[in-house]
């Protein structure tokens, strides 16, 4: 049986001998196994609140006979740069007076350990010769990074420990100087505003066209960006460069192509927040669609999102001549620990190494599986599965509508989770987002299409849900992010705040993009869409005041009414 994780993460024990917690540590044939678990019997699923029909659970029998079919990933045969380095060193009969103090898991934390095994405290270095230096790497960093560059078709490849969002940052700091002109989608995620603070560059925001049946925003055309473009030469400036999330969270992807020769064209650099779309290159049906392909200067993707690395780690991809290799390795050194996490650092070698074995075959299984939720799906009533064929959209993805249940998203979600155990990505006013991944089993699309049967059959309806679309896509900006950011600050009666300056970040979360954004003049359309939002379950990130009693909005001070800021 194959197991999704990428093996070369799973290192050898070493054959160190050494104390945990006072105890001798377990050769390796009693070591705790970091193996997957079995996954529990229907009925003991049932037993947790789990709700199966019987033809679902029937099927689900007949798929746990195929078991082998559903662990699709082939062990990686390569031995990762990195991840080799990190066993070796391990196993040298070494004494650590150096970090972390946990040396090697002698101490490490036993409520802890009893959870992960004392496994990951081995390989767990501090920055010293022996495994390399991220910020100067002449050894297996270096290696590992170049396979890397080499894999995704970059000039250049840097590992990130801080994910995308420090990459968006550095590559507006390395774009952009204070004053500079940024093009960028309102509708961006929010790292891409705390990069306008940090750079001082102000935003040039294209309004990104809406869906409103599906409360989504599409993604941005060439057509927009030229618009921008033109209104900057009307003004006499120029832009530094022009950001764009491609795909987007629901997998819509931008022309990224004739964006990408609009830009050049001025020699103005593209920079592709593509967090989402890191896996796009390796299937034939995608590799048209992804960033460097089409001409993209920079690249930032979360290889931990739809590949196999650690949650946190990131890989940020240079190609062409327009943006500096040193301009990067001097922001990234600004922004990132000097403290990396090199189990995250391995985890990027060791998913590069997984994807590097078969390259163009090892999505194929997920295509398929995606392929058939989507057909399966789409067939439930009252259920809808965003599908345009007039957009380029990554097949991944499953947006399903619910609205037509009389359900808002979080309340759909919340029913099948509780009954059916389903863990979605993000959820929507409307809808949810659901993603195939290449840990995503047979089984595991039986159960997604008896879970939505369920809702359906429970809750059919002609009703709406009561959370309409915000359709006030254009705040008027009345300060620079960076000036709101230093402003001097008040707190203001959410009620009350109609007219202000926004102060602070209001962010749905997920998925993370900005409701409102400092210096934005606050409109009664989005206070009553944030407290609809509340209302439905949805969570609101950015805020002083999670409870929405008061907005931070900038100008003098007045008299508190709750607390300090």
């Amino acid at each position: 049986m194959k197991f999704f994780f990428p093996s070369t993460i799973a290192f050898a024990c070493p054959n160190l001998r050494v104390r945990c917690n006072g105890q001798p540590r377990a050769s390796c044939s009693q070591r705790v196994r970091c193996n997957r678990q079995p996954r529990a019997s229907c009925s003991q699923e049932r037993n947790h609140g789990i709700r199966w029909n019987k033809d679902v659970k029937a099927e689900l029998e007949d798929k746990k006979r195929h078991a082998d079919d559903n662990m699709f990933i082939p062990d990686s045969k390569e031995s990762p740069p990195l991840v080799s380095r990190l066993k070796a060193v391990a196993a040298r009969n070494d004494a650590y007076f150096q970090f972390p103090s946990h040396n090697q898991g002698r101490a490490a934390p036993s409520s802890l350990s009893s959870v992960i095994g004392v496994q990951p405290f081995i390989y767990d270095f501090t920055t010293f010769p022996a495994v390399d230096n991220l910020f100067a790497p002449k050894g297996p960093i270096l290696d590992a990074q170049k396979e890397a560059a080499k894999l995704f078709g970059a000039k250049e490849t840097w590992f990130l420990v801080g994910g995308t969002t420090c990459g968006i940052q550095a590559s507006i700091l390395a774009t952009c100087s204070p004053g500079d002109t940024l093009i960028i989608q309102r509708h961006a995620h929010k790292s891409a505003f705390s990069g306008l603070v940090l750079s001082g560059a102000i935003p040039k925001y294209i309004n990104t066209e809406f869906d409103f049946d599906w409360d989504i925003p599409y993604g941005i055309t060439p057509s927009q960006v030229e618009k921008a473009m033109k209104e900057l030469d009307s003004e006499g400036r120029k832009a530094s460069a022009v950001l764009i999330a491609s795909p987007t969270y629901n997998g819509i992807c931008s022309n990224l192509e004739d964006i990408s020769d609009l830009c050049h064209s001025r020699n103005i650099p593209l920079i592709v927040d593509e967090a989402h779309g890191a896996h796009l290159r390796f299937h034939r049906s995608s590799s048209h669609l992804s960033a460097l392909h089409q001409g993209a200067d920079i690249s930032i993707q979360s290889t931990h999102k739809v590949l196999g690395s650690l949650t946190q780690s990131s890989m940020l991809h240079l190609s062409g001549k327009i943006v500096g290799r040193e301009r990067i390795c001097q922001c990234l050194q600004t922004l990132q620990t000097t403290s990396p996490s090199y189990l995250l650092l391995a985890s990027l070698d060791a998913a590069r190494a997984q994807i590097s074995e078969h390259p163009q075959s090892i999505f194929n299984k997920p295509f398929e599986l995606a392929r058939e939720a989507k057909a399966l799906v789409e067939r439930i009533p009252g259920i809808t599965i965003f599908n345009s064929s007039t957009l380029e959209a990554d097949p991944l993805r499953l947006t399903v509508g619910v609205w037509k249940l009389g359900l808002s998203g979080f309340e759909a979600n919340e029913i099948i989770t509780k009954d059916y155990g389903l863990i979605s990505e993000v959820t929507g006013t409307r809808s949810i987002l659901f993603v195939v991944n290449l840990g995503t089993s047979k089984d595991d699309i039986v159960r997604l299409v008896s879970g939505l049967k369920h809702l359906s059959e429970t809750h059919i309806s002609i009703q709406v849900g009561d959370i309409h679309p915000l359709t006030e896509t254009n705040p008027s900006m009345r300060l620079s992010p960076r000036d709101a950011f230093f402003a001097s600050k008040k707190k203001v009666r959410f009620e009350e705040s109609i007219g202000e300056v926004c102060g602070e970040l209001i962010c749905p979360f997920p998925p993370g993009i900005p409701l409102l954004v400092p210096g934005e003049v606050i409109t009664e359309e989005v206070l009553s869409y944030l407290l609809k939002l509340k209302n439905k379950g949805g969570f609101v990130i950015g805020v002083a005041d999670s409870t929405l009693s008061s907005i931070v909005a900038c100008g003098n001070p007045i008299v508190d009414f709750g607390g300090e800021l």
